[in-house]
C-alpha cells in the first residue's frame, strides 16, 4: 500500500481495509500479499469491477496488475473476486504467442515471475498455458488468429495491450462468445492507449470501468534514469502523454492541423530575434467555474518574417479581474508590445477591465466579422509554410488545434485557445514591417 495522509487515493484505500473483517488465517496470507506495495488504483476497494479497461502508461504497473489478478481470480481472493469465488478456465490473450508467453506469463511482472515460491505453477510450452496446483488452467493466444477462440470456454479472460491487436473485432468478439462459464465472468484488459476503434468503444462501453496509471505513479520501482531520460526527451509530446501520461489521443480528420505537424516545429527561440510581441486575449462570454476559457496566447514575430509562439496562459473559470491579471501578467514578463482583446462578447468592458488592472497596458480592441473557421483558415496556412513554430509543447493549445475542424471543436466547445492563438498571429502578419528593437533596454 502506497500513499500518504491528505492523498485522497490512500485514505480511501484506508476506509475500505477498514471496513474489512480478516480472520486468522486471511490476515496471515495478507502479510505476503501483493496489497503491502500495490497501488490504490491498482487495487480497487472494496471489490474490483467485472469488466476493467487499466489504460497506462509504459511501466506504470499494467503487466503486474494483470498478472496478480490472475493469481487472485485462481484462489478466489478479495478484491479480484467476491464471496471467495474461484476460478478455473482463463484466456490470456495478446497480440502475438510471443507477447503472452515473453510479458504476460515468463516476464519479470509476469505470472511466473511475481508467482510465491510455494504456488508457482507450471508453464506447458507445447499446450501454451499454465497449469496452477489447484486445477485452473490459463490458456494463451493471439489477436494474429482469431480462430484459435472458437469453441474453447472461460469464466475470466486478461487481455494484453488490446490497442496493438490485429485482427481487433475479430478476436474480441471471438472472446466474448467463450466468456460463458461460471456465474460472474470476469474481464481486464491492461493496454497503452491508442485511439484503436475498439480500444475507443470499449472506453465508452456501458459496463467498462476505465482507470489510467501514469509512468510517474511507478516511480518507486523504475530506475530513475529511465524517468528522467524520458521525460527529458518526450513530456509534452503526443508520444510522451500516450506512453507516459496514458493518454488518449485522437486527431480530427478534417481539422486545420496535425499532431505531427505541430510537434515537428517545436523548438528554442532567442528573445533578442523577436521584432514584436502581443498578448491576444479572447474573454469567455460570462464567468464561473462553468464558463469557457480565457484564451491567452502570446506569439512574437521575428524580423525575418517567421513567427513564434511563444506561451499558452489560457485558463478557465476566471472572473474578469482574474483572466485580465493573467494577460497582464504576460505581457510584463515577455515585455510584450500589445495587448489583443476580442470584443465580440464583452465590448468596451473587455479593455476597460484590462486598463482597470494596469492602465499603462497598449490595449487594441479587435472584433470579429468572419466565422472562427474562415479566420483561422490563413493562420493554418502559414504552419504549411513553415513560417510558424512554437518555443515549447503546448498540450492543451494543440489538442484544440487539432480537433478544430469546419464544424468548430468535438462536442460544440469553445475554441478559445485556438482563438486567441489567430487573434496573435493575425495582428503579427499585419505589423511585420516594423524594424526589430532590443528586449531587455
Amino acid at each position: 500500500m502506497t500513499g500518504s495522509e491528505g492523498d485522497p487515493d490512500f485514505e480511501a484505500e484506508q476506509d475500505a481495509w477498514a471496513e474489512l473483517s480478516l480472520d486468522e488465517d486471511e490476515a496471515r496470507l495478507a502479510g505476503r500479499e501483493w496489497f503491502m506495495t500495490a497501488r490504490a488504483k491498482q487495487y480497487p476497494l472494496p471489490d474490483a469491477p467485472e469488466r476493467w479497461m487499466v489504460v497506462g502508461g509504459r511501466g506504470s504497473g499494467k503487466t503486474r496488475l494483470g498478472a496478480e489478478w490472475v493469481r487472485a481470480l485462481v484462489l478466489g481472493l478479495p478484491p479480484f473476486t467476491t464471496s471467495g469465488l474461484k476460478y478455473g478456465r482463463i484466456a490470456l490473450v495478446a497480440e502475438t504467442l510471443g507477447d503472452a508467453r515473453e510479458v504476460m506469463v515468463a516476464g519479470a511482472s509476469g505470472i511466473l515471475g511475481t508467482a510465491r515460491g510455494d504456488e508457482r505453477p507450471r508453464f506447458e510450452t507445447s499446450r501454451r498455458r499454465v497449469l496452477f496446483d489447484n486445477g485452473a488452467t490459463a490458456q494463451i493466444f493471439s489477436s494474429e488468429d482469431p480462430d484459435a477462440l472458437r469453441g474453447p470456454q472461460f469464466d475470466a479472460a486478461w487481455c494484453d495491450e488490446l490497442a496493438k491487436w490485429n485482427n481487433a473485432d475479430e478476436v474480441w468478439d471471438m472472446l466474448q462468445f467463450g466468456l460463458r462459464l461460471g456465474d460472474e465472468p470476469r474481464q481486464l484488459v491492461t493496454t497503452t492507449p491508442r485511439a484503436t476503434a475498439l480500444v475507443k468503444r470499449l472506453m465508452r462501453q456501458d459496463g467498462f470501468i476505465v482507470t489510467r496509471m501514469r509512468t510517474h505513479e511507478n516511480a518507486d520501482n523504475l530506475a530513475p534514469s529511465f524517468l528522467q531520460t524520458v521525460t527529458d526527451r518526450y513530456a509534452g509530446t503526443r508520444l510522451g502523454r500516450q506512453e507516459l501520461e496514458g493518454e488518449l489521443i485522437e486527431d480530427r480528420s478534417d481539422a486545420l492541423w496535425t499532431r505531427s505537424q505541430l510537434e515537428s516545429i517545436v523548438g528554442p527561440v532567442a528573445a533578442e530575434r523577436l521584432a514584436r510581441i502581443v498578448i491576444a486575449v479572447d474573454p469567455p462570454a460570462s464567468a464561473g467555474a462553468r464558463s469557457d476559457a480565457c484564451g491567452i496566447v502570446a506569439a512574437g514575430a521575428e524580423a525575418d518574417g517567421g513567427i513564434v509562439v511563444l506561451a499558452d496562459a489560457s485558463a478557465q473559470g476566471l472572473q474578469p479581474d482574474g483572466w485580465a491579471a493573467r494577460a497582464t501578467t504576460l505581457f510584463h514578463a515577455l515585455e510584450a508590445d500589445l495587448i489583443v482583446a476580442e470584443v465580440n462578447q464583452g465590448g468596451a468592458m473587455v479593455e476597460s477591465v484590462i486598463r482597470t488592472v494596469d492602465p499603462a497596458v497598449p490595449v487594441k480592441a479587435v472584433r470579429a466579422s468572419r466565422g472562427k473557421w474562415l479566420r483561422a483558415e490563413p493562420v493554418a496556412a502559414l504552419y504549411a509554410q513553415g513560417r510558424v513554430r512554437h518555443a515549447a509543447h503546448f498540450p492543451e493549445l494543440v489538442d484544440e488545434m487539432c480537433d478544430f475542424g469546419p464544424s468548430g471543436l468535438t462536442g460544440s466547445r469553445s475554441p478559445d485557445r485556438v482563438d486567441a492563438l489567430v487573434w496573435a498571429i493575425a495582428e503579427l502578419m499585419g505589423g511585420l514591417g516594423r524594424a526589430p528593437r532590443v528586449r531587455g533596454v
